[in-house]
Parts: structure tokens; sequence; C-alpha cells
């Protein structure tokens, strides 16, 4: 699976999981730590931990197995070597605003992987 396959499979667990401002950013060319981040939200500290569980169970069935690099209270991050999925509650997220961070990175159109 290539690391674009990757990223659209997580983006799609993470909108079928009703996580909330799902984004992708492709970041290969600001930093060697990663190609990709999916970024996303839950509406509280328990669906935040969800929807992170979620992603590591649906992954594991297909043989994807990452680490989990933080479980700090309001972000949950994981790391799948080439994507970096990073879940937060909406208060984590707007103080460490990662979007603004790699601002300079490309933001993928996801919308076609997301339900109405």
């Amino acid at each position: 699976m290539t690391p674009r396959e990757l990223t659209e499979k997580v983006v799609k667990i993470l909108d079928k999981k009703k996580a909330v401002d799902i984004k992708a950013i492709e970041v290969s060319e600001q930093t060697i730590v990663a190609d990709y981040f999916v970024i996303a939200s839950g509406t509280s500290n328990t669906h935040t931990k969800s929807l992170a569980e979620d992603v590591e169970y649906e992954l594991e069935q297909e043989g994807i197995k990452g680490r989990v690099e933080g479980r700090a209270t309001g972000w949950i991050l994981l790391d799948y070597g080439t994507v970096i999925v990073h879940v937060f509650d909406r208060e984590s997220r707007e103080y460490y605003n990662l979007e603004r961070l790699w601002s300079d990175a490309n933001i993928l159109d996801i919308s076609g992987l997301l339900t109405d």
C-alpha cells in the first residue's frame, strides 16, 4: 500500500467513525518524518480515544501495524511510518494548530473520500 493509499484509508476510517474536520496534508517536501499527516478531531475525550483505537484496529485487521507515540490528554498520535495520524479534542487542536505550522505543505482534497 502506498503512503497516499494509507492516508486515504485512514481518512475513510475517521470519517466513518464521525471524526470532525478531517485534514490530510502532504508533508514530504517539508520533513523527513513522514509523507503525510492526517489530522482530525473528536467531540470528547472518549470520542477522541475511540477514533484512535478504531484506526489502530481497522489497520491491524489488514496487517498494518503502527505505534502509538502519544496519548496525551486531548491529543493522540499514531505513527505508521510514512503516515502520522493526529487525533485531537477540539481545544487541543486549536491550541497546537498543526495546520498553521504546516501551512506551506500541500493540503489534499479529500472531499471525495468523505460521506455527506
